[in-house]
């Protein structure tokens, strides 16, 4: 049987972990109720799971590659534990105004940019019309969208919830509960 050629992109702060503003290390980091279910599901439904996140903490200099590293080791060790295995982690480490030395600049990978979306397609060999990409983010779905990713999902997160009207290409959900069910429904 060939490998799947759908994937489901999750951005990490805010989608994998509760946001707190540029975390790195484990015990800052908490899963968002509902993930492991979630990407559990896409599993079972055939999808790879491909987190894609910005990380301008490095670029800031609030913490390190190393530090990156360290935390997302972690973090695929904890899916690991749950028999959920995410197939690959890209990150963007640029800021094109607040990057310090060598991190400072423009990146065609940093979201809004599709570039590690586009990444992806290519080491995965991704239809990415058939792709689900959950995020918390306008610069999210702004990169789902300019990739060509078939189903964007915005999370949305308290009061954004009656603030923040839908799209016609765009879902919104306010937990990872009614995304996984939405999931399960449409691909399972």
């Amino acid at each position: 049987m060939n490998a799947p050629r759908k994937a489901l992109f999750l951005d990490r702060d805010g989608v994998i972990n509760v946001e707190k503003n540029y975390v790195f290390r484990i015990e800052d980091f908490d899963f968002m109720p509902g993930i492991f279910e979630l990407c559990s599901t896409a599993r079972d439904s055939g999808f790879r799971l491909i987190v894609i996140t910005n990380q301008a903490g490095i670029g800031r200099g609030y913490y390190t590659e190393a530090d990156y590293r360290h935390l997302t080791g972690w973090m695929l060790t904890e899916f690991s534990a749950r028999h959920i295995e995410i197939d690959r982690v890209y990150h963007c480490p640029y800021h094109p105004s607040a990057g310090v030395g060598q991190y400072r600049r423009e990146s065609f990978d940093r979201k809004p940019h599709p570039g590690m979306i586009l990444k992806a397609q290519k080491d995965f060999d991704l239809e990415l019309s058939q792709c689900v990409l959950i995020g918390d983010k306008d610069s999210d779905i702004e990169a789902g969208r300019a990739a060509g990713v078939g189903h964007l999902v915005k999370l949305i997160h308290g009061a954004q919830a009656s603030a923040d009207p839908a799209m016609d290409d765009l879902l919104v959900f306010s937990d990872l509960s009614a995304a996984r069910d939405w999931l399960g429904n449409t691909f399972g």
